[in-house]
């Protein structure tokens, strides 16, 4: 068997008994942490791989003493499920648990803004409800196997509220639209490398079409894995954690992009919008439009596992959909 043939996944099947009833909850809440999905009842995959492995035989015994039976098995998918539909199950669970913190940041960013609780804003209990969500981005980002949507929105809003609990920090101008500041000149950015995380999905997408067409046209991409990825000379970092251009506050990387270097374009602000309400998934726009572009970029996702490939067939996506908006003004 070649390396290219190996299997993609590691089944876990599992019967467990009537009682003791604990037992169902706490099978359930540790493959809840592993980050496994379920392709149908008591039987769960993750993506193969030795710490998967080690998971799942962990899971097994914990099954297997408490009077239950289990089976962790290699898989290929032929029929039925494909790869693409188990990568979008991972998707979809870790895309809920970044949309779920990204509203408790919001509420918190809301308190902080102008409380009207009996517990003063910027509180110990501020912080350690800061802290409490830094920690659930970690453990939701470390099961994260196929860069589902939504990080990025929630790490910009921490690093908002971080800035509004720094002692003596100015109010936040999380708003700031293109004629509150001068715009950077674009020319300092020709002919760079952008790099932004692999698996690129709506922001990502529409942040890189928005670069080459209106930044920088000799724009080259660089997918790297992590985060923590340090730029070499003449990189830019975007819609990735202390990146040069990523989420700030409440505004997507797209709308950052479009705010620093003063793109002031109708079309393009309507395209700001569409993008917002389906990567941030805040409604605040309600555009109308938002449920059909994300509808044409996931199946765009599931037909490229190449990022310069979805950047491409996203690249004349977008070129249609702002020669439509200049139309109809």
């Amino acid at each position: 068997m070649t390396r290219t043939s190996l299997p993609r996944w590691l089944l876990l099947f599992h019967h467990l008994p009537p009682r003791p009833a604990y037992l169902r909850v706490k099978v359930g809440r540790r493959l809840q942490g592993l980050g496994a999905v379920a392709l149908k009842n008591s039987v769960y995959v993750l993506p193969r791989g030795d710490q998967a492995r080690e998971d799942f035989q962990w899971v097994r015994r914990e099954v297997v003493s408490g009077g239950g039976e289990a089976t962790v098995c290699e898989a290929g998918l032929v029929e039925g499920h494909s790869d693409a539909d188990v990568e979008a199950l991972f998707i979809r669970a870790r895309e809920a648990d970044y949309a779920a913190l990204a509203g408790e940041a919001s509420r918190l960013a809301r308190r902080l803004a102008g409380s009207r609780t009996r517990v003063p804003a910027g509180s110990d209990q501020d912080r350690q409800t800061l802290a409490r969500l830094r920690r659930r981005l970690t453990e939701v980002a470390r099961i994260d196997f196929f860069g589902a949507p939504g990080r990025d929105t929630v790490e910009g809003r921490l690093a908002e509220i971080e800035r509004r609990l720094r002692p003596g920090a100015p109010p936040p101008a999380g708003r700031a639209t293109p004629g509150g500041r001068a715009p950077r000149p674009a020319g300092r950015y020709r002919g760079r490398t952008w790099v932004t995380r692999r698996g690129v999905q709506v922001d990502r997408i529409a942040s890189a079409w928005l670069i080459r067409r209106f930044v920088d046209s000799k724009a080259r991409f660089k997918f790297v894995p992590g985060h923590d990825y340090a730029p070499r000379r003449g990189e830019v970092r975007f819609d990735m954690f202390e990146g040069e251009f990523t989420h700030d506050g409440d505004l997507c990387t797209f709308e950052v992009l479009l705010r620093e270097f003063g793109l002031r374009e109708a079309a393009l602000r309507s395209l700001g919008e569409i993008v917002h309400d389906i990567d941030v998934k805040d409604a605040k726009f309600g555009r109308a439009e938002a449920p059909g572009l994300e509808r044409l970029l996931a199946g765009l996702s599931l037909r490229h596992p190449d990022d310069e490939a979805r950047l491409a067939e996203g690249a004349s996506l977008f070129d249609s959909l702002q020669e439509s908006f200049k139309r109809k003004r």
